[in-house]
């Protein structure tokens, strides 16, 4: 249930992106799911990719600072409240959710969250019959 999620610490200036996105698109590495947060002086740009582990040697050899981190990926409908129904559930159990993003498609959403507690969020959400994404399967996305 655990999905590898890239973290690639960029520098504030044009074009850092957009070499990203080549270097993984050259070597046939998709792009499912990403999410950019900055601050003045870098940014640091989250993503789930097809094949993690290559998608890491390949950044590095092209001088990226890259981090490979364990976080989980929930599926729940695409409508009102489906996602503040699994917050509080992992709230009412005391997980913390040191970030999240969601990509959605059709009728149903995918959250993508690192949580202070891994095993344990993936524990609470199955034990209240929460969908959880096999890595095998959102990589094929």
């Amino acid at each position: 249930m655990l999905i590898k999620q890239l973290s690639v610490f960029l520098e504030n200036k044009s074009g850092r992106l957009n070499e990203v996105s080549k270097i993984l698109g050259d070597c046939g590495i998709n792009m499912l799911a990403f999410s950019v947060a900055d601050t003045s002086e870098f940014g640091i740009l989250r993503l789930i990719v097809s094949d993690p582990e290559r998608a890491c040697k390949v950044l590095r050899d092209n001088d990226f600072s890259v981090n490979l981190t364990e976080v989980v990926c929930l599926n729940c409908p695409n409508e009102p409240g489906a996602l503040a129904k699994a917050l509080q559930i992992l709230s009412d159990n005391q997980i913390t959710i040191a970030y999240l993003y969601a990509f959605s498609t059709g009728d149903s959403a995918n959250v993508v969250l690192k949580p202070d507690q891994l095993e344990e969020c993936i524990k609470v959400l199955q034990e209240h019959k929460m969908e959880l994404i096999e890595a095998s399967t959102l990589y094929q996305i």
